[in-house]
């Protein structure tokens, strides 16, 4: 405990005395034209003026081909192949083809309900006419017995 008790007043001078050199630092700093930075002296950086237009932040553009401009008129971001510009941005083809793509998948969402809708409507009828697998299964295995038969009976 004696010892912690005497690190206290020393960490304290030792504090004050770094504040006192950091502003005293600050002050040589401000005045000078030389800063202090990292233990480097350099002369104050003139600030960049902002270049001319020359360079500009523009997404990269793309020539659509044929069978792009019908994915662009069919997700209905046009209208008309007239309409289409010269050039479009990768992400309007790509939302384009997104777009497309939930089209398409709704279509065959569509399709395999009707088919399945379809497949009951059959099987009822099926029914109806008494058809089913297993008949159908013992009908087919008695005709292929008529055949080996006749065969055994010809040879």
């Amino acid at each position: 405990m004696g010892r912690l008790s005497s690190l206290r007043p020393a960490a304290g001078n030792f504090f004050r005395l770094y504040e006192s050199h950091a502003s005293s630092s600050l002050k040589l700093a401000r005045n000078s034209d030389l800063k202090r930075m990292n233990g480097f002296c350099t002369k104050p950086q003139e600030s960049h003026k902002a270049p001319t237009s020359t360079y500009s932040h523009r997404v990269p553009l793309h020539k659509p081909t044929d069978w792009e401009k019908r994915m662009l008129i069919w997700s209905g971001r046009f209208k008309s192949k007239d309409q289409i510009p010269e050039t479009i941005s990768f992400e309007m083809l790509d939302a384009a083809k997104n777009k497309l793509r939930v089209k398409i998948s709704y279509v065959m969402i569509a399709l395999t309900v009707l088919g399945c809708i379809v497949m009951i409507i059959e099987g009822k009828k099926a029914i109806k006419r008494n058809e089913s697998l297993t008949t159908l299964n013992l009908q087919k295995k008695a005709h292929l017995r008529e055949e080996a038969a006749l065969k055994a009976k010809t040879e």
